[in-house]
């Protein structure tokens, strides 16, 4: 059992983001395939789907190619963890690389982007900061 799932994710897709993978794989979980639809909104990922191994539910993600620009993925941070929780209002979402990054927020509305909580004004539970 890990202790911070989310964390395992981010982890799981810097590794296989720096080591040139097209696709990773992990346990799945609603916050999960969550956080994989706002990368995908948010155009740092392919695509993502579920599958059923035997009684496990697993998580893919298919990972953009590096181009000469860089990739599509510089880096991933957890922000909220299990030790401390890090929660804003809706005017204290931080914007990530000025604007070029990407919050990922836990709200009463589901997980979005800061961007949209922004728009919605809504604050919540910061969890992750991509770039």
């Amino acid at each position: 059992m890990l202790s911070d799932p989310i964390a395992d994710m981010l982890t799981r897709v810097r590794n296989a983001n720096l080591a040139g993978h097209e696709r990773v794989e992990m346990p799945a979980s609603k916050v999960k395939v969550e956080i994989a639809r706002v990368l995908q909104e948010e155009g740092y990922i392919r695509s993502f789907g579920t599958t059923e191994d035997d009684a496990h539910r697993q998580l893919w993600l298919d990972l953009k190619r590096a181009t000469k620009e860089g990739r599509a993925l510089t880096g991933l941070k957890r922000v909220s963890r299990p030790g401390l929780r890090v929660y804003r209002g809706r005017q204290e979402i931080p914007r990530v690389l000025g604007g070029l990054g990407t919050a990922i927020v836990s709200t009463p509305r589901g997980i979005m982007s800061g961007r949209e909580a922004r728009r919605l004004g809504i604050g919540g539970e910061v969890l992750a900061e991509i770039w």
